[in-house]
């Protein structure tokens, strides 16, 4: 039986993603989010404004644009355009844009934080929170871990000052219950921040599921083309906003102009790009699963994938990506090389398809032969056959090539 991805046309009731009072789908939302108001000759996105600084007559005090450092008009349009997808509707919420990822997940961590506090983090997330993990034991932050899927993170919480919580999870895409999850840690006064990279605000809310802060790398699929470093932190909290603020503020972790006026523009494309990707991953999933040299397929969209019950629930779709697992580190090196349409290389969210053997960064608990693919928006069709003929291709080594069958080159 062939898995249906959800339909992104309707309100999921219950779920934290019905839509607000004005109905506009989320195809409408993309293309005007964050736009000014029209303007007789202007055009509809007005381009970056590059400035250090700006013509301050008299008292600094209520001047929204000062210094290049405090904020930026392109930086504006832009957090008042993620804001629109991460809470629809909901004129409070407010988003901090950084110069990548990292320096939104950073900037939470270390702005909301204080020694002799406990945080929990997820012992299976983003490789880099374990160089995070040190960094707060060494300011005297009480760390804890625990793995994404089931109900681990439950035990973790008790006494707990922020959950740090990642939904599918990078790479094995575990998935947890942010709702559930967000009831408990708010019952012992904790907050609750979500990596939600994966899932883009169109695939997942967490905001709108309970959690105090959604955080995200918009060089993945929110940008999508693979030529913008950026991050952000998403919150309807004011004290929060204004602590990661200030911390962008410090440690310089400022975007530039030129990277936020391509996010603004791309978001445009989000909800096609998102919903092309979200198909072509399941069927890629699928023909995955029916291979007896592929192990542990992951994606979420699939019916008898562990997370996707829940996910069914709280996401509105998938996500682009998918995992599996080949014999041995040798075999994934010869698929790899032997696929033409997936590029090798390390992101994902892009519109070409890209994938890599995860475990050639080390930090990622996965077995050497781990592939994590980001499916694009190619045809379907193509990448499914390319696949194919690569797995084919790649079932034996060749003579004359090195214990990796790529001539010795790991």
């Amino acid at each position: 039986m062939t898995p249906t991805p959800p339909d992104d046309t309707r309100p999921l009731t219950g779920s934290g993603l019905d839509y607000g009072p004005a109905g506009d789908g989320d195809g409408t939302r993309v293309v005007r989010a964050g736009l000014p108001s029209e303007e007789p000759y202007e055009p509809p996105l007005p381009g970056p404004v590059f400035a250090a600084h700006y013509h301050l007559p008299g008292e600094v005090e209520g001047a929204p644009y000062a210094y290049g450092r405090d904020a930026n008009p392109t930086w504006t349009r832009l957090e008042r355009a993620i804001a629109e997808l991460e809470a629809p509707e909901d004129p409070e919420a407010e988003v901090v844009v950084f110069s990548s990822g990292m320096g939104a997940i950073s900037a939470v961590l270390l702005s909301l934080t204080r020694p002799g506090q406990t945080v929990v983090l997820p012992c299976d997330g983003y490789n880099l929170l374990a160089a995070l993990r040190e960094r707060l034991e060494g300011f005297g932050v009480r760390v804890r871990t625990a793995p994404t899927g089931g109900d681990a993170q439950l035990s973790e919480v008790e006494g707990a000052n922020l959950l740090w919580l990642e939904t599918p999870s990078n790479p094995g895409l575990d998935v947890c219950d942010i709702r559930r999850l967000a009831h408990a840690a708010h019952e012992q006064g904790a907050l609750v921040a979500v990596d939600n990279t994966l899932a883009t605000p169109l695939g997942q809310r967490p905001l709108l599921l309970g959690a105090d802060v959604s955080v995200a790398s918009g060089t993945k699929a929110l940008t999508g083309h693979g030529d913008v470093l950026l991050g952000y932190v998403a919150t309807r909290s004011p004290e929060v906003a204004a602590a990661v603020r200030a911390w962008r503020k410090t440690v310089g972790a400022i975007p530039g102009p030129m990277e936020a006026w391509l996010a603004h523009r791309s978001l445009a494309t989000l909800e096609v790009r998102t919903q092309r990707q979200a198909g072509n991953a399941l069927a890629v999933a699928e023909a995955l699963a029916a291979r007896p040299e592929v192990g542990d397929v992951r994606h979420p969209g699939l019916t008898d994938d562990p997370a996707h019950a829940l996910a069914s629930h709280q996401m509105s779709r998938y996500g682009c990506v998918v995992s599996f697992t080949l014999p041995d580190q040798a075999h994934a090196n010869r698929f790899l090389a032997r696929l033409r349409l997936v590029g090798d290389a390390t992101s994902f969210g892009g519109v070409r398809s890209t994938a890599e053997r995860r475990g050639r960064w080390g930090g990622d608990p996965v077995p050497e032969g781990f592939v994590r693919l980001s499916v694009g928006v190619e045809d379907s069709a193509d990448l499914v056959r390319d696949i194919r003929r690569a797995l084919d291709a790649s079932a034996a080594p060749e003579s004359g090539t090195g214990a990796d069958g790529l001539g010795g080159a790991v």
